[in-house]
């Protein structure tokens, strides 16, 4: 762990879970314009520790919109990056499983902290974490249908022999409001608070990841 930035490990090693809120661009709510994206990442007390945005052009967003490429930068409140999520183009259908999902979290940036692979299935939403060297962590299995009418879909996180569930990444449905969500797209990351911190990172890019492929073109968290 001598590599990992010191404010995210402290940030991390104590932590089970994370919350993802993303902000929505006043044009892309009204026109559906897509504009680039902007989270903020926060504790379970709601108070903000990092923030993300993603870079990209103006032709990936809205040609390829959710199959786009991107690079993802998450600084922490003094504007120190402390990870990099790397996605390149994508295929983004099961009818072509030779070319799916893969995507590359740096921390800090520059070094290398994992991968989420996508994994064939003709029915379910399948993941695998891998860590630096690309060895299999643990497996996400996300529903039938993400859909999330008036409810919160969950992708959970299992073990490799996908038996257990040690924790799971939540897309909110957009009517839970308290004093730490507001009415806009809200995710929840949920893993064992002994996890590696490299891999929570990992998560965090998992998450971006699902966002993409399954919720970016729903208009369901304004």
């Amino acid at each position: 762990l001598s590599n990992t930035h010191p404010h995210l490990y402290c940030f991390f090693k104590q932590l089970d879970r994370i919350i993802i809120h993303q902000q929505v661009e006043l044009l892309e709510a009204i026109l559906g314009t897509e504009t680039s994206s902007k989270y903020e990442i926060k504790n379970h007390l709601g108070q903000r520790v990092y923030f993300a945005v993603e870079e990209n052009d103006c032709f990936d967003r809205n040609l390829c919109s959710p199959i786009r490429s991107f690079t993802i930068r998450i600084a922490d409140n003094m504007g120190r990056e402390v990870i990099t999520v790397n996605r390149p183009l994508r295929c983004n259908s099961c009818w072509f499983p030779c070319f799916l999902q893969e995507l590359e979290v740096q921390s800090p940036p520059g070094t290398i902290a994992g991968y989420v692979v996508q994994n064939w299935d003709p029915f379910l939403p399948k993941f695998t974490i891998q860590n630096e060297s690309k060895e299999d962590v643990l497996k996400i299995i996300g529903p039938y249908a993400t859909c999330g009418c008036f409810e919160d879909v969950d992708f959970e996180v299992k073990a490799l022999n996908e038996m257990s569930t040690i924790g799971k990444i939540s897309k909110y449905w957009s009517g839970f409001v308290n004093n730490v969500f507001t009415n806009t797209a809200n995710f929840g990351i949920q893993v064992p608070v002994d996890l590696d911190v490299r891999i929570k990172a990992v998560m965090i890019g998992a998450c971006f990841l699902i966002d993409l492929m399954f919720f970016e073109n729903s208009l369901d968290g304004l």
